[in-house]
């Protein structure tokens, strides 16, 4: 007989659902010393990477006309009625917009 239907088997099933909840809660409450990640020093082994793909690319033509480009094609979504879709789209082209804030104060946490 499966007990899951009884009001003793929803109990159970409610006080697993709470623990997990409980376990999940307290783990995103532990900390632990995180850092972020400064840019290469120029010469050092990563900093060509970083020169072409954050500098070049992502801060330069290619990531403005990218942020341009979401942000056409949100309005086109928008107009076609697709809400969400749009406000995702909106989302990542203002990222590209002002990649270079985040770049400065975000950077990348390594745990």
């Amino acid at each position: 007989m499966n007990t899951s239907f009884t009001p003793q088997g929803k109990q159970i099933r409610q006080a697993k659902i709470m623990t997990g909840f409980a376990v999940l809660f307290a783990a995103c409450l532990i900390s632990v010393n995180a850092m972020a990640m400064t840019v290469p020093a120029a010469g050092s082994f990563a900093y060509d990477l970083y020169d072409i793909g954050v500098n070049q690319i992502l801060l330069g033509p290619i990531g403005f006309i990218a942020g341009v480009a979401c942000m056409v094609f949100a309005a086109i979504l928008a107009i076609r009625q697709m809400i969400l879709p749009a406000a995702g789209v909106v989302l990542g082209g203002a990222f590209l917009l002002k990649a270079d804030s985040v770049v400065q104060t975000i950077g990348a946490v390594i745990c």
